[in-house]
C-alpha cells in the first residue's frame, strides 16, 4: 500500500462517532423485544447471556476498527486479500440475511396497534421513505449520523422514563444481579422451541450479523485514521460530485514514533466509542426494557402462557399494558410508538449498511463495476433490498413480523462466528507487527468464534433448523 501520513486523532472523549450506527442497530429489536420476551419466560437471570454477548461485541468492535483505521479499507477488502472466496462468502451471506425486513415489520406491528394501519402497509411505506431519504441525501454519512443521534437520544431518555414509572427498585436490583447469574439455563430453555431463539437473541445482543463488519465502512466515511484519505459516499442525487475511489487503501509508517503516537490516539478514540457509547448505551436501554418486562409479568400474569402457545407479540402487548397501568391508558400507545421508532431507527442503519457493504465489494471485485460510481451501486442495492422486502411482506413465507425476526437472528449467528475467524486472519496476517492485536484480544475473538458457531451447530445437530 502507498505510505501516507496518519491524520491527528480527535479528543478521546466525544459525543458522536461512527459507533452511533452500531448503537442504532444495537438498540433495536433484540433489546426491546427478543430479550424482554426471554425475561418474561425465564426471569432476569437469563440476562447473563446478554452480558456475554454485548461485551464480546464491544471487543469485536475494537478489533474490527483496527484494520479499517490502519488502511482505510473495509474488512471485506482485508478478507479478500487473505482469500478472495471469503469475501464472496460474506457478500452472499449478507443477501441471505438482510433481505428479510424483520426490524421494520416488528416496529410496524407496534405502529398498527396505535393507529390501526396494517403493519404490512406501514412497513412498505417506511421502506420507501428510507429509500427516498438516502437517494436524496448529498453525503449519506453526515445525514445519517445526525438523524440517528437524535433518534437514539430520544429512545434512551424515553425508555428510562417509562421504566422508572412502571418498575420498582426490586425490578432494577434483579435486573442488575441477573446479569451475573452465570450458568443459569432452565430446562425449558434447552428445548427445540426456545433454544434456537436464545441462540438468535444472543446474536442480537447489540448489533447482529454483519453489522460490525459494515462498521468499518462507517469508520472510513467518518475519516477515522487512514479513512481520511478515502472519498465519502454520496447519495444518487449527488453522484456526479463523487470523487474517484482509490483501488486500494493506504498505510502509515509504523517505524515513525510520531505516527505511532497518532495511532495510539486513534485507538483511544475508538476505545471510548466502544466501551462508553456502544457498551454503555446498549446496556442502559436493555436494563430499562428488562425492568419493563418484569412489570409486565406482574400486570399480565397470562403473558407467559401466551408466549408458550406461540403468541409472539404477547410480550410487547404486555409491556404496553404495564405502561398504561400507571393510570393513563394513552401511555400504552406511547410505548408502542417507541417500539415503532426503534424499528425505523434500526432500518435506517441496516438499509444503509447493507447497501454500503455490498456496493463496496461489488465496486472493487466485480469486473466492470468501476464503470459506475459508488453512489450508483449503492442506490442499486438499496432499492433492490427495498423491492424484495416489499415482496416478502406481501407474499413471503414467514408467519408475521416476529417470525421474520427470528429467521434473521438465527442466521446472523453464523455470520458472527465467521467474522471472528476473519478478524484473526486479517489483523494478524496483513498488519505490520507494531499495530497487530495483543494476545488477550486474539483469545477473546477466538472465544467469540467458538461461542457463536458452537451454539449454532449444537442447535442444528440437536434440534435441526427450528425457528419457531
Amino acid at each position: 500500500m502507498p505510505i501516507r501520513k496518519l491524520p491527528e486523532a480527535p479528543p478521546s472523549v466525544h459525543l458522536l462517532g461512527p459507533t452511533v450506527f452500531l448503537v442504532a442497530l444495537g438498540v433495536g429489536m433484540g433489546e426491546s423485544y427478543m430479550w424482554p420476551r426471554l425475561v418474561l419466560l425465564f426471569g432476569p437471570e437469563i440476562r447473563w447471556l446478554f452480558l456475554i454477548g454485548v461485551t464480546l461485541q464491544a471487543i469485536v468492535l475494537l478489533e474490527m476498527s483496527r484494520y479499517a483505521m490502519a488502511t482505510g479499507e473495509s474488512i471485506f477488502t482485508g478478507a479478500a486479500r487473505v482469500f478472495k472466496p471469503i469475501m464472496w462468502f460474506f457478500f452472499t451471506i449478507a443477501i441471505l440475511i438482510y433481505i428479510w425486513p424483520g426490524h421494520l415489520s416488528a416496529g410496524a406491528l407496534a405502529f398498527e396497534s396505535v393507529t390501526g394501519i396494517s403493519w404490512q402497509i406501514a412497513a412498505i411505506v417506511g421502506m420507501v421513505l428510507v429509500g427516498l431519504v438516502f437517494t436524496l441525501a448529498k453525503v449519506i454519512y453526515n445525514l445519517l449520523e445526525t438523524v440517528l443521534s437524535i433518534l437514539i437520544g430520544t429512545l434512551v431518555v424515553g425508555t428510562a422514563i417509562i421504566a422508572s414509572l412502571v418498575g420498582t427498585w426490586g425490578d432494577l436490583a434483579s435486573t442488575l444481579t441477573g446479569m451475573f447469574a452465570f450458568g443459569y439455563l432452565p430446562e425449558e430453555a434447552l428445548t427445540a422451541a426456545w433454544f434456537p431463539v436464545i441462540v438468535g437473541s444472543i446474536a442480537f445482543a447489540g448489533p447482529s450479523g454483519m453489522q460490525q463488519m459494515w462498521y468499518t465502512l462507517h469508520l472510513r466515511d467518518k475519516g477515522a485514521g487512514m479513512g481520511a484519505h478515502i472519498p465519502q459516499l454520496r447519495g444518487l442525487r449527488s453522484a456526479g460530485e463523487e470523487e474517484v475511489m482509490p483501488s486500494r487503501g493506504f498505510m502509515f509508517d509504523t517505524d515513525d514514533p510520531e505516527e505511532m503516537a497518532k495511532w495510539r490516539g486513534w485507538r483511544r478514540w475508538v476505545t471510548f466509542d466502544a466501551l462508553l457509547l456502544f457498551w454503555g448505551i446498549t446496556m442502559l436501554v436493555t436494563i430499562s426494557f428488562t425492568v419493563l418486562a418484569q412489570a409486565a409479568a406482574r400486570n399480565s400474569p397470562n403473558v407467559v402462557n401466551l408466549l408458550r402457545d406461540g403468541e409472539r407479540e404477547a410480550a410487547l402487548n404486555a409491556m404496553s399494558d404495564s405502561f398504561a397501568s400507571v393510570g393513563i391508558p394513552a401511555l400504552g400507545g406511547v410505548f408502542m410508538s417507541f417500539i415503532a421508532l426503534i424499528g425505523l431507527n434500526a432500518t435506517l442503519g441496516l438499509f444503509d449498511s447493507f447497501s454500503r457493504g455490498q456496493s463496496d465489494m461489488a465496486y472493487h471485485f466485480i469486473p466492470g463495476a468501476k464503470r459506475f460510481r459508488m453512489a450508483h451501486l449503492y442506490a442499486g442495492f438499496l432499492w433492490g433490498v427495498i423491492i424484495f422486502g416489499i415482496c416478502i411482506l406481501l407474499w413471503g413465507p414467514a408467519d408475521g413480523p416476529a417470525a421474520i425476526l427470528d429467521v434473521l437472528a438465527f442466521l446472523s449467528t453464523f455470520a458472527m462466528g465467521a467474522y471472528c475467524v476473519v478478524l484473526l486472519l486479517v489483523n494478524n496476517r496483513l498488519l505490520p507487527k507494531p499495530i497487530r492485536p495483543k494476545l488477550w484480544s486474539n483469545l477473546i475473538i477466538g472465544f467469540g468464534a467458538v461461542f457463536y458457531l458452537g451454539m449454532l451447530f449444537y442447535s442444528l445437530i440437536r434440534f435441526g433448523v427450528v425457528l419457531d
